[in-house]
């Protein structure tokens, strides 16, 4: 937990609230990889480079050593496991396909690279889990930047409160997630659902505070409507 001066100087009511212009703060790419590992709070700063925390490493290694062999620009990022969110360590989600292969191991890392991200086939004779509804994932790395450290726990907290009130929990998904760029823009969420088309994709959005979880889950979320002045 944080002290009240902490919550001060990196939360919500901080001085740099609002003062950049957030869109267009993210690069387009094509295509977002979660690998599940541990929790937010267990992270070091740098997971994807850490010695003792493996698969999030050799997945990261992996995909570098064949980046000029992936055609559709794809981006990695870890997120929280958690049986509230049906998501275990080694479990791999991607989008906008919107599946899960599950179970993966250290020793499988280099033939899931090869097999799914640089193929586009199936992870061996593996099929992947087609996953249904909305998955909210909220930057809480808070050993990576204090700021994300402070506001992505209330968030995830504020996102799963309406979601229970409003009986949403079987639609909408919400997990904590590892650094995404951008600390001085947090709270930083990516919401991945349908468009208004019925076509998933992914949108970023910036200076988020608890005030606009409602608005989120009713626009974007509910009618895949784009909240203009927190997108990124």
């Amino acid at each position: 937990s944080y002290t009240a001066e902490e919550k001060a100087k990196y939360g919500f009511a901080r001085s740099e609230m609002y003062e950049a212009n957030l869109a267009g703060t993210v690069n387009p790419y094509d295509r977002h990889v979660f690998l599940c590992y541990k929790s937010h709070a267990a992270w070091p700063s740098h997971v994807e480079n850490s010695d003792s925390d493996l698969i999030p490493k050799l997945f990261a290694s992996a995909l570098q050593a064949r980046k000029n062999d992936i055609t559709p620009k794809t981006r990695l990022t870890i997120c929280a496991s958690g049986d509230d969110v049906n998501l275990a360590d080694g479990d791999v989600l991607i989008f906008p396909e919107r599946v899960i292969y599950r179970g993966l191991k250290d020793t499988d890392v280099d033939k899931f690279v090869e097999d799914v991200l640089v193929n586009g086939k199936t992870w061996g004779d593996r099929l992947p889990e087609e996953l249904t509804g909305s998955y909210v994932f909220i930057c809480a790395h808070s050993n990576r930047d204090l700021r994300c450290g402070v506001c992505g726990p209330i968030l995830i907290e504020k996102f799963n409160e309406v979601i229970k009130a409003k009986d949403l929990r079987s639609q909408i998904r919400v997990t904590a997630c590892s650094h995404i760029g951008g600390h001085k823009y947090a709270g930083n969420i990516i919401v991945f659902c349908e468009n208004a088309q019925g076509k998933v994709v992914g949108n970023w959005y910036g200076y988020v505070t608890p005030d606009d979880v409602p608005e989120l889950i009713e626009k974007q979320i509910t009618k895949g409507e784009v909240v203009e002045r927190i997108w990124r």
